[in-house]
């Protein structure tokens, strides 16, 4: 798989299988392109490995959907990185769903 983000039906997209340092700026460009094309849900299910740099995406993915009006749900989003959100506090800046 990609580290890039894949399109799913109805403005949904979804991260790759891994969001590190490596592979943030691909991802990063993918998902903005996703919002630009007026997605407004993100799938992280398939995300199982990951570093404080998926949050700097998903709050970048955020900011840009906010710039354009809308609101991004973050779906099934890992429970570590719940915690991870939680610990650095930015868990209230997302709207997330498990």
């Amino acid at each position: 798989m990609s580290t890039q983000a894949h399109v799913a039906a109805g403005g949904r997209f979804q991260t790759a299988a891994s969001l590190t340092h490596e592979s943030a700026k691909a991802a990063l460009d993918a998902g903005l392109s996703r919002i630009e094309a007026g997605a407004t849900e993100v799938d992280c299910a398939p995300l199982t490995q990951f570093d404080s740099s998926a949050l700097a995406v998903l709050l970048a993915w955020h900011c840009a959907a906010t710039a354009r009006g809308a609101v991004l749900d973050v779906v099934n989003l890992p429970s570590g990185l719940v915690s991870l959100a939680r610990a650095y506090g930015v868990d209230t800046l997302l709207s997330f769903r498990h």
